[in-house]
């Protein structure tokens, strides 16, 4: 007996609770999903991190052995010094051909900084310099998110809602599984034309790069994830690349292109029907109910609008009766005395009817 009652319980508060315990389930399984993340990313890279600090230090001391005039302490500052410069940008190999301040350059920074991509090969290098970076991205990042979004906003009516709209008047399908179909194809589309196809040229300009590597800087760009690491035209020389600053100009404009047309393709999945259902569950009750009922007070406002100009058009249409005197004078200006004769009650009701 008592246990049933507690499973009635617990059925009743599991229902009035749904959102709640399912929003709570959300949480949970987010968090277990960056554990299972970094614990994957730790038993990967922990060994090729081990291994790579053993060769440079078998490499380090093999220096000092064949360079008995250079001391552990020089040759640490040294290091040190090569590893601080680069971190700023500024390498210790080919600086002569590599410049990270000239305009293209700086115009290549500007629009990492605000789609807040942020690469981290180039950085401010001097106090004014990180101190206008700070004014220049708060005023710049909300625009930019501003501008992206108008036209997001924009191409989604030419490239989602458009061509669901007509091939559901078109195939008469169901518009929800029109949409799944069409935001399949649009992603596939997109991820050819942004990813696939530029991974194939990097691989072509970049003797370094295989095509893994490639498809990674594409993805790890347009994504705004910008870890680094995989920077296009670092390691090229003027054989290689005789017009750098072309280069780095064209790959500008592939990742303001790019970032785009991937919010398109979110946005497209965003709005799917399917997804919109999946959200609601995690919404709160108070909030849908209050969301029914703003609907249904803003429908009553209409309906009372409606009604109230459809009364003042009928008002509007209703004959005029004009008064006695007037009625006296427009008699006296044509000359005639036939006498006013007043409607009956009945007609001039009749008539208001």
């Amino acid at each position: 007996m008592v246990t049933g009652r507690i499973g009635d319980w617990c059925a009743l508060f599991a229902e009035r609770h749904q959102s709640g315990i399912n929003f709570a389930l959300l949480i949970i399984s987010y968090i277990l999903y960056l554990f299972i993340g970094a614990g994957i990313f730790s038993a990967i890279e922990l060994p090729y991190e081990h291994e790579l600090r053993q060769e440079l230090k078998e490499a380090r001391q093999d220096f000092l052995s064949n360079n008995t005039c250079v001391s552990d302490a020089h040759l640490e500052e040294l290091l040190a010094r090569a590893l601080q410069a680069s971190n700023y940008g500024v390498s210790v190999l080919g600086n002569a051909t590599n410049r990270n301040w000239d305009f293209v350059s700086s115009l290549f920074f500007t629009s990492t900084v605000l789609t807040t991509t942020g690469y981290g090969h180039t950085v401010p290098l001097s106090d004014e310099g990180k101190a206008f970076c700070i004014f220049y991205s708060i005023v710049g990042i909300p625009v930019t998110l501003f501008f992206l979004s108008t036209i997001v906003e924009r191409l989604m009516d030419l490239l989602s809602r458009r061509p669901v709209s007509y091939f559901h008047r078109l195939w008469a399908m169901s518009r929800s599984q029109l949409a799944l179909i069409h935001a399949t194809s649009l992603s596939i589309i997109i991820a050819l034309f942004f990813l696939f196809i530029p991974a194939w040229i990097f691989l072509s300009l970049e003797k370094d790069w295989n095509f893994l590597e490639s498809l990674y800087f594409c993805f790890i760009s347009l994504t705004t994830i910008g870890l680094g690491d995989y920077v296009p035209g670092e390691t090229h020389s003027m054989e290689d690349n005789p017009h750098p600053q072309l280069y780095r100009l064209a790959i500008t404009v592939y990742l303001l292109l790019g970032l785009v047309f991937i919010l398109v393709v979110l946005e497209t999945c965003y709005e799917l029907p399917q997804l919109k259902l999946l959200r609601r569950r995690f919404y709160k009750e108070n909030v849908r109910e209050l969301d029914s009922e703003t609907t249904n007070i803003i429908s009553r406002d209409q309906l009372s609008d409606q009604i109230t100009e459809s009364a003042d058009h009928t008002h509007d249409q209703l004959p005029v009766i004009s008064s006695v005197l007037e009625q006296a004078d427009t008699l006296r200006q044509n000359g005639t005395s036939t006498p006013y004769t007043p409607a009956s009650g009945t007609a001039a009701n009749g008539e208001l009817r």
